[in-house]
């Protein structure tokens, strides 16, 4: 399974499915959420009402609408607390059930950005092991793109995904 990481903007990546980083509303938010609302436009929030929402380490698909992605997989990953609430199983679950989704759907290319580490607050380098870790598992043979918005969270990833390869 192909997995790279990439500085840039999830909603300019022409892949199968780019992931969000959802609330549990599924209705926008601020951050990746916000962008690709905005990005795929007015469709995208009809067919997010019509869901009814999605629990804490679940994920729903909806089309991609005017992304260049032609799935978008909204997951809900978890707010941290400080480790002890069951955050990372969480996690793990929000990337199990994207790639879920994602093998049902026919995807072969996705996008991850860096789930619940922004207003979320999940220690970026712990939530980077745990992608890696649950795609390397659970990926089989997608093409993963693993996408920082900047510099910093986009070397977090990386990181991660080279001390898995040792």
């Amino acid at each position: 399974m192909p997995i790279s990481t990439l500085q840039g903007d999830i909603t300019r990546l022409a892949v199968d499915a780019i992931v969000n980083a959802a609330n549990s509303s599924l209705l926008g938010g601020g951050g990746v959420d916000g962008a690709i609302h905005r990005a795929a436009g007015p469709r995208l929030l009809e067919e997010c009402r019509s869901l009814g929402g999605c629990p804490t380490g679940e994920a729903r698909i909806t089309q991609g609408y005017d992304l260049p992605a032609r799935y978008v997989i909204h997951t809900v990953g978890p707010v941290w607390q400080g480790g002890g609430a069951g955050e990372d199983a969480l996690l793990a679950s929000a990337y199990r059930n994207s790639l879920a989704l994602a093998h049902q759907h026919g995807v072969v290319s996705i996008a991850f950005p860096a789930i619940s580490t922004g207003v979320y607050g999940f220690p970026a380098e712990r939530a980077a092991r745990i992608a890696v870790e649950t795609i390397l598992e659970h990926g089989d043979d997608l093409q993963v793109t693993l996408i920082g918005f900047d510099a910093a969270s986009h070397e977090t990833l990386q990181q991660a995904l080279d001390e898995a390869r040792r």
